[in-house]
Formats: C-alpha cells, sequence, structure tokens
C-alpha cells in the first residue's frame, strides 16, 4: 500500500530574473549614497559661500533703484537776532537804567543814562573857548572891513588928486599957448600931474593888498572858530550818548550792569533785539560745506510744521569741530512768535539729480571708500566692486557695477572681514 504525497498539488515556479534581485538588493545603498551625496553637496556650498554664517537680522539690505537723487542738508538750527546790537557807555560813570530786561522799546526812547560830570565839564569850557574865537573872528571880520575903507579912502584920495593936477596942467598949457604963462609952470605941472599918476597907481595896489591881507586874517580867524565849533560838537554827541537810546523798535535782551553802577568807558551796558528779523544758525557737517554758497535755496519748519522759504546769508570761513556754522535768511514773511535760541529744523537744497541708480546711504560707503559693496546673490554676499556718486543723507548715487534690483548689504558689512563671498542666514 502506497503513502499519497503532495506531488499531485505541487506546481512548478519559474525562478525571477537575476537583475530584477540585484536591483533590489543595491536601492538601500543607492538610497543612502543619495543623502551622503546631498549633504556633501550642502557642506561643500556652506564652505562655498564662506567660513561663516551671518545673521541678516544682524544686517541692513537695501535695493538698488532708479529715482531722483536730491542732495540735501537737514539740520536743527536755533534762531538768532539778525540785528542784535549791544550798547556801551561813552564815557566813565554812573548808570541809571530806565528799563530791565524783555520791555519792549521804542525807536529813540531813553534806555539808560549816564551821568559824567568830568564830559559835561569839558563841554562847557570847549563852548567857552569857542565863543572867544568866534568873538575874534567877528572882531578880524571888522578889522578888514576898516582896513578896506581905509585903502578906498586913500584910492579916492589919489584920484581926486590926479584930476586936480589934471586941471592944472591944462590951464597952464593954454595959459602959454597965450603967452600969458612961462614954459616953466607948465614944465612944473606936468610934474605934478605925473606925481598924482604915481601916487594914484601906489593907492590902487595898496588897496588891493590891504583887501587881501584882511581876508587872510578873517578867514584864519573863521577856520579857528569852525574848528572849535566841530570840537564842541562832537562833546555835544557824546554828552547826548550819555544817554542810551534804543536804536529801533525791539526788546531789551540782556541788562549787562546794576542800577546805579560805575562804569568804565566802553563798557557794555545792555543789548537790544530786533523782533522784525530773525535768522537761522545751523552747523553744517564739512563734507557738505564745499557744496554752500550763499544765496542757496533754503526751507525753514516752524514748530508747527508750517515750512517757511528762506536762503543762505552766511557760511563761516572756518571748521569747527567738523563742522561749518552758517546761517539762513527767511525770504518773505517769519514764522510768528519767533524767540532767540528757539529750535527749528532747516533743510538745504543742494542739487537734484534725475533718473539715476542710487540706495541707501549707510556704512558701507564709508567702509569702502566707495569702490565696493557686498551685493546678496541669493542666500549668499558677494563683494563686487561699484563706482559711487553723489551722495544726499538718505542716498548714494551709484555710477558702476549693480544693476535696478541688486540689494546692496548697506549697513553690517564691516563684520565680513573683506571676505569675498560669505553666506548670510535667515534671508
Amino acid at each position: 500500500m502506497s503513502i499519497r504525497d503532495t506531488s499531485a498539488q505541487d506546481r512548478p515556479v519559474a525562478a525571477p530574473a537575476a537583475p530584477l534581485r540585484r536591483r533590489l538588493r543595491w536601492l538601500p545603498a543607492a538610497a543612502a549614497a543619495a543623502v551622503l551625496l546631498a549633504g556633501g553637496a550642502w557642506l561643500v556650498s556652506g564652505w562655498a559661500a564662506g567660513g561663516r554664517s551671518y545673521d541678516a537680522a544682524r544686517l541692513r539690505i537695501a535695493e538698488v533703484k532708479r529715482g531722483d537723487l536730491t542732495r540735501d542738508i537737514v539740520a536743527d538750527g536755533k534762531v538768532i537776532a539778525a540785528n542784535s546790537p549791544t550798547l556801551y557807555a561813552i564815557s566813565a560813570g554812573t548808570v541809571t537804567l530806565k528799563v530791565v530786561a524783555g520791555d519792549a522799546v521804542k525807536r529813540g526812547q531813553v534806555l539808560a543814562e549816564l551821568d559824567s560830570p568830568e564830559l559835561r565839564s569839558k563841554l562847557a569850557q570847549e563852548e567857552a573857548t569857542l565863543a572867544s574865537l568866534e568873538a575874534e573872528a567877528s572882531r578880524a571880520e571888522l578889522d578888514a572891513q576898516l582896513a578896506r575903507a581905509n585903502a578906498r579912502k586913500a584910492l579916492d584920495q589919489a584920484e581926486i588928486e590926479r584930476m586936480a593936477a589934471q586941471r592944472d596942467l591944462e590951464r597952464y598949457q593954454r595959459g602959454f599957448d597965450g603967452g600969458a604963462v612961462a614954459s616953466v609952470d607948465v614944465a612944473k605941472a606936468q610934474d605934478e600931474l605925473k606925481k598924482a599918476e604915481i601916487g594914484l597907481a601906489h593907492a590902487r595896489k595898496d588897496a588891493g593888498l590891504q583887501t587881501r591881507g584882511a581876508g587872510l586874517d578873517t578867514r584864519n580867524k573863521r577856520l579857528l572858530a569852525d574848528r572849535q565849533r566841530a570840537v564842541v560838537a562832537e562833546l555835544r554827541r557824546q554828552v547826548d550818548a550819555l544817554n542810551l537810546r534804543a536804536p529801533f523798535d525791539g526788546q531789551v535782551g540782556q541788562v549787562l550792569v546794576a542800577q546805579r553802577a560805575n562804569v568804565a568807558a566802553n563798557a557794555p551796558v545792555l543789548s537790544v533785539v530786533d523782533l522784525t528779523e530773525f535768522e537761522v544758525e545751523i552747523k553744517v557737517p564739512e563734507s557738505f560745506a564745499r557744496d554752500l554758497g550763499i544765496g542757496m535755496p533754503a526751507q525753514i519748519t516752524s514748530g508747527a510744521g508750517t515750512p517757511y522759504p528762506a536762503q543762505v546769508s552766511a557760511v563761516s570761513p572756518e571748521v569747527v569741530n567738523g563742522e561749518v556754522t552758517s546761517r539762513l535768511r527767511f525770504v518773505g514773511p517769519q514764522p510768528p512768535g519767533l524767540r532767540q535760541n528757539q529750535r527749528l529744523s532747516a533743510r538745504i537744497v543742494l542739487d537734484t539729480r534725475r533718473d539715476v541708480l542710487m540706495v541707501e546711504r549707510g556704512p558701507f560707503l564709508e567702509q569702502g571708500g566707495g569702490r565696493y559693496a557686498y551685493v546678496v546673490d541669493g542666500s549668499s554676499a558677494v563683494k563686487r566692486p561699484i563706482r559711487a556718486g553723489a551722495a544726499s543723507l538718505d542716498a548714494v548715487e551709484i555710477l558702476d557695477g549693480v544693476s535696478p534690483g541688486d540689494r546692496i548689504v548697506v549697513s553690517g558689512s564691516d563684520q565680513f572681514n573683506d571676505a569675498e563671498r560669505v553666506r548670510i542666514s535667515g534671508e
């Protein structure tokens, strides 16, 4: 008896092909190799992008774009009075103040009085001297009139004597022609006529000399009196200047002496401020000072935010602590209620360049001297040579090296240590 097996149920199956088995065997290895290659590529790209990675949050990146670049200067200035003279004591004396600081004053109003007995006494002496010289000048003029009158009298007498001698000669000549007079009498009459003519000539000459001499003496005395009159006029001006008067309508600024104080000559007493004309003083960085010029347009913004047109009225010729002091003068009406040392915002427009490539201004401009910048390329920043042009307070013109849409690291590139390429994380 035979035992039945499962041979009747078995069915032959074909063996799998060898290549498929090999592919299935290497599939895990290929996946692992791909992972290794990806990791290696990431490491290589990280190495190529620089040895270090910098956080984008610590950098400031700006985009290059086209636009109008306005070069201007914006600064805070203080209000100063364009006309604020200080009044000085013209002579030593005692001061009597008529006003206090802050008082409104009118032109010609007495602000302070100086008591100077020495100056007033000198004026009285010089006035007495003037009166004496004027009297001498009047006396010289009277003497000149007398001298001219005497000279005229002598001239008239000489003319009369000549006329008498002429008539005597004519009478003797008729008598001689009629045989009644000797020739010697005619000759004597002729001599008398010549004598009278000589006397008349001398009288005329003496009259001219007397007139000139009297006129010179009178003129000399008058000049001495005029000189003394000028001295007295100056002293009167000084005595009048003992009363310190307001030169214009304004306000008393500072009072520099105490009431009834004794002051020396030329000592400052008080200042007056012209409230109708103010200027704004600003300090401009030295780099912009060379572009400033008197007459440049400006704009001053009041505390209420209202702009007022102005222009540059003065630029200091010296640099102090890297800054140049400039003054702006209002063109037209000025803001109401201005006070000295009040702070205002000022803006000076230097020029405007149309349709230029520009980027936000930053420390990169000073670090590279405008010769290179770091341009963002994906997750990296590449050092690229550029050529910078004009700069304003918030933008700089790029003449060459970049294109519109490029992004430049404008701040924080000092961390890169002049590397040719760095990696930026967080971009």
